[in-house]
């Protein structure tokens, strides 16, 4: 089984890239936005973000473990982020894979405004200042994520998964235990290595 975490900007076509994974990897596609407009509407409160996605990475992951693909199709600006859903995805022997769509300001701009004046009922509005801030947020993922190679250690947790459930409370610490031990965190070399016990 693989997760798929579909990567990019507003407007880089990572839903319509996610929808066709979902239909040729046979993949349960799961979208922070979708789920947003469907509970609140065209409000978009930023404070629900986050509770949305952790209960979506909780439910992915579990997928992921009863044997179906999934797509997060979440954005993942952060390295932090994704180092976190490759860990968890490897402490349950499930394979991840990286998709970056990478996308300029100026055709970002034209997707955004054109997506909003025609399904505005799908999406939210984007300023051009949100735009700016937001592109230098961002960071694109290296040849390492790219290859599936060289999870780093994270920085002031003990696991990755202790730091997941900080960054989306609503993700239990659930991963972190002897589970995640039988997979050693592969790692700098950059190949996996798993420990059978």
């Amino acid at each position: 089984m693989t997760i798929y975490l579909i990567v990019g900007l507003p407007g880089a076509g990572k839903t319509t890239r996610a929808k066709e994974l979902e239909t040729s990897e046979s993949a349960l596609r799961l979208t922070p936005d979708e789920w947003q407009i469907a509970i609140f509407g065209g409000e978009n409160p930023p404070d629900k973000r986050d509770l949305v996605e952790g209960k979506l990475v909780q439910l992915g992951m579990r997928a992921a473990q009863l044997g179906i693909n999934v797509l997060f199709d979440f954005g993942l600006w952060g390295k932090d982020e994704r180092s976190a859903l490759r860990w968890i995805a490897s402490t349950l022997g499930v394979r991840s894979q990286v998709v970056y769509l990478p996308i300029d300001h100026e055709e970002q701009r034209r997707r955004v405004t054109s997506r909003f004046e025609t399904t505005s009922h799908q999406t939210f509005h984007m300023s051009d200042v949100e735009l700016e801030q937001w592109r230098a947020q961002f960071q694109a993922p290296d040849e390492e994520e790219l290859r599936g190679t060289g999870i780093p250690l994270p920085s002031e947790h003990e696991t990755w998964s202790q730091w997941a459930s900080e960054r989306w409370p609503s993700l239990p610490d659930q991963y972190g235990s002897t589970t995640s031990q039988r997979t050693v965190m592969y790692l700098r070399g950059g190949q996996e290595q798993a420990d059978e016990d």
